[in-house]
């Protein structure tokens, strides 16, 4: 009845100590530790194998389509015990102490888990100050909000006679404001009769793809301001110092002014699509991804765009486009300017019509869905229009034809375009994809993985993550070796495919590569 050997009993309590210190580093009924990134969601049970695939697994497992959420530390699978005793992954920083990172250097993995962990907290920063730069700082902008209530045309500058844009729901003037001891340039939107969204859009938060509203008010329009297409343009004359025949309409101030809507730039690109069909039909990738990425906001706050069409997607230039190493700017024709969405509803008000009875068929699968669900038809059409193809809603359908027109092979973008307007366009509502899984689809389009990375080896899960791993480092040093060469500061193109890189997981890749290779 002796008692056991006190050094087997240290060393099974010891054992059993360490589970109970990292009790979400195992899936729910898996006992094993298993090693993996602290960035990924892995399927429980189902980690790649040199032959494995998604395609194994029961369908409750599968990874779900569309990106997923990335593990916080506390839930990463396999990481050391010195993880767990750390702060925030930004704390580890080049000036971080020997003595802290010694631990760090105990476990492969702990160093590879920290390693990813600080370039996707970098990532995220780097984006964040990309994003300030383009929409300027949020606490400017709230003291500016601030300094123009209760202004009205007095104290604003006009500027200039003539709208700088029309769209198919307002004029918009250019017009002068004394803030901070600088003069900025505003628009001021003057919505055309029965087109105003004032009480939705000023709910809509902050989005790099939504037009801003920073003030408004009621007042009669100046009478130097010409309306094109007004019935009361004829009857201006810069003579006429009574405004009494122009009606009180509302004024929507903006910060971002407009110099063309998306139907100008598709009308003026025919030579450039020509010439320079690669640049070109990369350029609709990327403003068909700021569509995409401006319905997904609006979807989250229960609105609907307006109209969806080139007439009512205005472009904006980027106030820190990307230079060349010689330092000149390139042309609005060959740079990339923001898309903004500027018409919205509330989504109980509006409901989408059928433009024909021969869409009954159709119309019935969307019965009890809102009116967004008819986006993916409009980004489908979208597709189509910029490329300089015309095409109808009911063509598209296939209601008078069995096939959607041929979009012409030019660059590298062709084929993936033609897809996606394909999955947009399809006859049956329930196959048709999301916009969602079109921003996806288009992110591949613009940054990978392209087809040849699958030629010589499988597509695995464990492939697609090294995938993200590498291009993620290699991205993070070319911002590096770009600032220290003086090419210019990052602008939107890098803002997107910073987004691209902080949020793709290699379950979202693997679907994603399906519906667009297959």
């Amino acid at each position: 009845d002796s008692l056991p050997p006190p050094l087997p009993k240290k060393q099974l309590q010891r054992a059993e100590s360490l589970p109970e210190q990292r009790p979400s580093q195992h899936c729910q009924g898996d006992p094993t530790p298993r090693a993996s990134s602290i960035l990924y969601s892995i399927p429980p049970l189902h980690l790649p194998q040199e032959e494995g695939s998604p395609s194994s697994t029961p369908p409750w497992d599968r990874p779900s389509w569309g990106p997923k959420k990335p593990l916080t530390k506390s839930q990463s699978l396999g990481e050391p015990v010195a993880w767990s005793s750390r702060g925030d992954t930004a704390e580890v920083t080049f000036e971080t102490a020997d003595g802290e990172l010694g631990q760090l250097l105990e476990s492969p993995s702990g160093v590879s888990g920290v390693v990813l962990g600080c370039q996707a907290a970098t990532l995220a920063r780097l984006a964040a100050r990309i994003q300030e730069k383009l929409l300027g700082s949020e606490k400017q902008q709230k003291r500016l909000e601030a300094e123009l209530a209760g202004k009205g045309w007095a104290g604003l500058s006009i500027l200039q006679r003539e709208p700088c844009c029309q769209s198919g729901d307002a004029w918009y003037f250019p017009v002068g404001f004394a803030f901070e001891q600088n003069q900025l340039v505003l628009a001021a939107k003057v919505p055309k009769p029965c087109c105003s969204s004032l009480g939705v859009q000023s709910s809509l938060g902050i989005h790099c793809s939504i037009q801003r509203l920073i003030g408004c008010f009621t007042d009669c329009l100046p009478w130097e301001l010409v309306l094109p297409g007004s019935p009361e343009e004829k009857s201006q004359s810069p003579s006429r110092e009574e405004p009494a025949h122009l009606a009180t309409c509302p004024v929507l101030i903006s910060p971002e002014v407009p110099y063309q809507t998306l139907a100008g730039f598709v009308k003026g690109s025919h030579g450039l699509h020509r010439t320079r069909p690669g640049h070109y039909e990369r350029l609709v990738c990327l403003l068909l991804l700021q569509v995409c990425m401006g319905l997904e906001h609006l979807r989250v706050h229960n609105v609907g765009q307006g109209d969806l069409c080139p007439e009512n997607l205005l472009l904006v230039q980027c106030p820190c486009p990307p230079q060349s190493q010689q330092g000149k700017q390139p042309s609005l024709g060959l740079s990339l300017p923001r898309l903004l969405i500027s018409s919205f509803f509330k989504v109980k008000e509006k409901r989408r019509p059928s433009s024909s009875s021969q869409e009954q068929d159709w119309t019935k699968g969307l019965a009890a869905l809102p009116s967004p669900a008819a986006d993916e038809l409009n980004v489908g059409m979208l597709i189509y229009q910029i490329l300089h193809m015309d095409i109808s809603l009911e063509s598209a359908l296939g209601f008078r034809s069995n096939r959607l027109p041929e979009i012409p092979s030019l660059s590298i973008y062709s084929t993936g375009l033609k897809r996606l307007a394909t999955l947009l366009l399809h006859r049956d509502p329930c196959k048709r994809i999301s916009i969602e899984q079109a921003k996806s689809i288009l992110q591949v389009l613009l940054w990978g993985p392209r087809q040849e990375l699958f030629a010589r080896s499988k597509k695995t899960l464990t492939l697609l993550q090294s995938w993200v791993e590498v291009k993620r480092a290699l991205l993070l040093l070319k911002f590096a070796e770009n600032s220290a060469g003086g090419v210019g500061s990052p602008g939107l193109e890098e803002w997107l495919c910073c987004q691209y890189f902080k949020e793709v997981t290699e379950d979202t890749l693997y679907q994603v590569t399906q519906a667009l290779y297959t």
